[in-house]
């Protein structure tokens, strides 16, 4: 069960496929990006908010798995889920769907809070929690 999810539809573009017009492997990254920044915004935030208040949300893991291939030109629907409130981490879930609603692939990244001044783990802040409740 997730606490929080959101579909973002991404369609793939020329400059994102290898030769085959298969998106080659290191777009699902930017795929994941996309798909936060949205769920962010949907939430009432940014990342640049979170910095303007003195946070930094840094990778610290990421995970893909493959399932099945995206091509050229398909919509793809990235759904991006929280699974639980943040502590000094939080770990974002990432599944993509073709145009068949068909499960392609997987992901994961997690996302350690820093300090902006200090650089140094922190608690992910209140108001963001408490976003993520409201959800």
């Amino acid at each position: 069960m997730s606490l929080i999810t959101k579909d973002i539809p991404i369609r793939v573009r020329y400059n994102e496929t290898d030769q085959m017009g298969i998106v080659h492997h290191s777009n699902y990254i930017f795929y994941y990006e996309v798909a936060r920044t949205e769920l962010m915004r949907s939430l009432g935030t940014s990342y640049r908010e979170m910095e303007e208040r003195g946070v930094l949300l840094v990778v610290r893991d990421v995970r893909s798995h493959f399932i099945a291939p995206a091509y050229y030109d398909e919509v793809l629907n990235v759904r991006v889920s929280i699974r639980e409130i943040p502590t000094a981490k939080v770990t974002f879930d990432f599944e993509i769907f073709n145009e068949k609603s068909q499960l392609i692939h997987t992901g994961e990244v997690t996302l350690a809070s820093v300090d902006k001044t200090t650089r140094r783990p922190r608690r992910a802040p209140e108001w963001f929690v408490e976003l993520l409740r409201q959800g």
